[in-house]
């Protein structure tokens, strides 16, 4: 059964990384390079991610086991980033400032929405979706509190600001404030507001897909495999975080789709936005791309046995 779900799962992925070698393909031929790339990411990040969680939220059926797994979702969404960011900054504590700050911050954030959702979309459907929207809201209060903290430490003269703004009104705390009214109250949605949302949440995987895939076309592999520490990132960050996090998980009583979401929350790869907060501090961005390129690259081979070990433990 555990081998089965491997290939299952190796498949969805599989599916998901055909679409990223389009992406790269069409970079290098000129079609949709990585500058226009960009210019889709705050498409994908401000319009086309929150029609994909309102539109989990409306599409799931009300009950007090789903509103109850809702919640417990988001309390494991606040333990696995504080989990994530005390263990990858323990392990890397010893690497040159400006290194160490790429490297925690890879360990501590995953690919929460651009990859889990569309991989939980495709293997759980909409209701594990539904459970991976509750951890994008514990990313994006970590990532603008804690995430902002790790990428400055150390910087000479820089003061670590937190923005209230950013923490609470953004596109993945705003949707989830949309739709969680709408699944609590079992709102009814008209065919003339849904149908909109559904065309625009079904750009999500290919659009992310064929943006990354930009990504993976300008990465120097040449000069990563002389860098032992992205390994160790990819250790760290797809192997031995995912597996805390599903042993501490089902200790507490946790399984079925909620424990595979969160298995797949845990174990994608690096956050895309490491190389956008990198360039915005001024940090190593040719780094922080490398390290995401390596990361999502392994992850082909290893999200789906998280995957399939969750689906036999659970």
């Amino acid at each position: 059964m555990f081998f089965q779900n491997v290939l299952i799962a190796s498949e969805q992925v599989a599916i998901l990384y055909i679409l990223v070698a389009v992406g790269a393909i069409a970079d290098k031929i000129g079609i949709y390079t990585e500058k226009v790339a960009k210019s889709c990411t705050d498409l994908l990040f401000y319009i086309i991610t929150p029609a994909v969680i309102i539109e989990s939220f409306y599409k799931l059926e009300y009950s007090p086991d789903t509103a109850k797994g809702l919640f417990i979702a988001l309390a494991c969404g606040f333990v696995l980033h504080i989990v994530s960011g005390a263990i990858s900054s323990l392990v890397f504590n010893r690497c040159n400032k400006d290194e160490a700050c790429i490297y925690k911050y890879s360990c501590a954030y995953g690919n929460c929405g651009y990859m889990a959702l569309p991989l939980a979309g495709a293997v759980l459907g909409d209701e594990g979706v539904f459970y991976c929207s509750a951890v994008i809201i514990s990313f994006q209060i970590f990532s603008f509190t804690h995430g902002i903290y790790t990428i400055t430490k150390g910087k000479d003269g820089e003061k670590v600001k937190f923005s209230a703004k950013n923490l609470f009104l953004n596109p993945g705390v705003i949707s989830v404030i949309i739709g969680l009214p709408i699944f609590l109250l079992s709102v009814e949605m008209p065919d003339i507001i849904a149908k909109p949302i559904n065309y625009i949440a079904s750009l999500n995987t290919p659009v992310a897909m064929l943006i990354f895939g930009t990504y993976i076309a300008n990465t120097n592999f040449k000069t990563i495999f002389k860098n032992w520490r992205i390994f160790a990132v990819s250790l760290v960050k797809l192997i031995i975080l995912p597996l805390v996090l599903l042993a501490a998980f089902r200790l507490v009583g946790i399984s079925g789709t909620l424990l595979v979401a969160l298995s797949i929350s845990a174990g994608a790869p690096t956050a895309n936005n490491t190389v956008m907060f990198a360039a915005k501090y001024d940090r190593n961005t040719g780094l922080a791309s490398q390290t995401v390129a390596v990361v999502s690259f392994v992850s082909i081979i290893t999200l789906p046995v998280m995957i399939a070990l969750a689906q036999a433990v659970g």
